[in-house]
C-alpha cells in the first residue's frame, strides 16, 4: 500500500501529461488531422445522442412486470457472472452464461440459460445504418425490450440482424 501510494502521484502526472499531449497534437497538428478529429468528435457525440434517443443507454424498458423485466430476473438468477453469450438464428435467440458460482476458469463453461422463439422476441438494431454501435435490442411480443451490449461494434450479431427481413420491407410483405 505504501509503495502504491508513492507511485500514485507519478501515475496521475503521467496520465495528465498524456492527455495534455493529445490536446496539443489536436490544436497544433496539420489542418487535415484537426478536421478529422473534429469529424470524429462530432460522430461520437451524435452516436451518444442517438443511443439516448433510442433508449439504448438503459438496460431495459423499466417495467419489471413486462416480459423483458421478468426475463432479466430469470436470466440473472441463473448466474451472477457478467459474461453472457448471445446466439442468433432465424427461429431462436439463445442465451448462455457460466455456472451460478464461478471459480477460476469456470467462466468458459457456459450453460444455456434461456431460449426464446421468434414468436416471443426478436433482435433488432435500432441504429442500423445511422451509427455504428455495440448495442442491440431484444424486443418482446408485449413491446417491452432489453438492451444487449456486444463486444464488437458491428460484430457478427449485428450482421445477422442486418441480414434479417424487417417488417416494413417489401420482401417480408410479399411473403404474407
Amino acid at each position: 500500500m505504501l509503495l502504491g501510494g508513492l507511485f500514485y502521484p507519478l501515475l496521475m502526472l503521467l496520465i495528465f501529461l498524456s492527455a495534455l499531449e493529445e490536446k496539443m497534437d489536436r490544436l497544433l497538428g496539420p489542418e487535415s488531422a484537426r478536421a478529422s478529429a473534429r469529424t470524429e468528435d462530432r460522430k461520437t457525440k451524435e452516436g451518444k445522442v442517438a443511443l439516448r434517443a433510442h433508449g439504448l443507454d438503459q438496460v431495459f424498458d423499466g417495467d419489471w412486470a413486462g416480459s423483458a423485466g421478468q426475463f432479466l430476473l430469470r436470466w440473472y438468477s441463473h448466474s451472477s457472472h457478467h459474461s453472457r453469450v448471445l446466439v442468433l438464428s432465424r427461429e431462436h435467440i439463445v442465451l448462455a452464461a457460466p455456472p451460478r458460482r464461478v471459480s477460476v476458469r469456470q467462466e468458459a463453461r457456459l450453460q444455456v440459460v434461456a431460449e426464446l422463439s421468434a414468436a416471443e422476441a426478436v433482435v433488432e438494431d435500432p441504429l442500423a445504418g445511422l451509427h455504428a454501435s455495440d448495442r442491440l435490442r431484444i424486443r418482446f411480443r408485449d413491446g417491452s425490450w432489453l438492451t444487449v451490449i456486444t463486444e464488437e461494434t458491428r460484430g457478427d450479431a449485428h450482421m445477422h440482424v442486418l441480414r434479417q427481413p424487417r417488417p416494413g420491407d417489401r420482401q417480408h410483405a410479399s411473403s404474407d
